[in-house]
């Protein structure tokens, strides 16, 4: 969600929409608009009531602060940490392979 609002702001529905872009397809409409809350409760976001619609109800326009772009790039390199070591695993673990000695390797 930080990601996506260190793009663009975005209303809630809209978000929803782009988390398909990260296999996340299927997603509880309810459960990310209690995320929204949290992340603003935290402070790393805010919202604001879109009141200039032509057409429907005014709804929240979510933005990314300060902070949420401290946390989002603290939440990016602990990704990258916790990748480089899986890749690590998975790479000690085609070089067993590639050996092909002890009992599993068929």
């Amino acid at each position: 969600m930080l990601l996506l609002l260190h793009h663009d702001p975005a209303h809630g529905y809209t978000l929803i929409e782009q988390l398909s872009k990260f296999g996340l397809g299927d997603v509880d409409a309810g459960a990310v608009y209690r995320m929204l809350r949290g992340m603003e409760a935290k402070g790393w976001i805010t919202s604001t009531w879109d009141a200039e619609r032509a057409q429907g109800p005014p709804r929240r326009v979510y933005r990314l602060t300060v902070l949420g772009n401290k946390v989002l790039g603290t939440c990016m390199h602990d990704l990258q940490r916790t990748r480089r070591g899986i890749d690590d695993l998975v790479d000690a673990y085609s070089r067993h392979m590639e050996k092909g000695e002890g009992e599993y390797h068929g």
